[in-house]
């Protein structure tokens, strides 16, 4: 029989900072699809463009220090980002230096781990706060 794929996956809190950033990759760039196609955006390379702006490492951790500097994370979410900055994947990055590249993968950690768990309202409470925070700053409709 099938799981309910929605339902908190119980192994999470176990997880590697890796395995939960591969999730949170993966439910923030959905997230920000849906937004930028709400926002009447219809062509490819707009999308393209658009979504870059909120999903590359230095977006997404510039956005962690916002966060984390706002004490807008609690400190289970605190100690997950840790652990995701902290994980060693063994990949050189391509387009960034490495502790930006670290500081994205903890975002994603963080993504992952809220989704994995099940805190789906804390979760979209942390990409709304992104999204509302890149909207005032004009990100949003350049």
């Amino acid at each position: 029989m099938m799981k309910n794929l929605m339902e908190p996956f119980k192994e999470a809190q176990q997880l590697n900072g890796l395995a939960l950033a591969y999730m949170g990759d993966a439910v923030y760039e959905v997230y920000i699809r849906k937004f930028l196609l709400e926002s009447g955006r219809v062509k490819p390379n707009d999308l393209h463009r658009a979504s870059t702006r909120y999903v590359s490492a230095k977006a997404q951790s510039a956005q962690l220090h916002r966060l984390l500097e706002s004490d807008f994370l609690t400190e289970t979410e605190v100690n997950v980002a840790k652990r995701g900055r902290n994980a060693k994947s063994g990949h050189v990055p391509k387009n960034t230096d490495v502790q930006t590249y670290n500081h994205s993968t903890a975002f994603e950690a963080l993504i992952g781990f809220l989704f994995l768990t099940g805190q789906l309202e804390r979760m979209e409470e942390v990409i709304y706060n992104i999204l509302n925070d890149s909207d005032e700053k004009g990100s949003v409709n350049a």
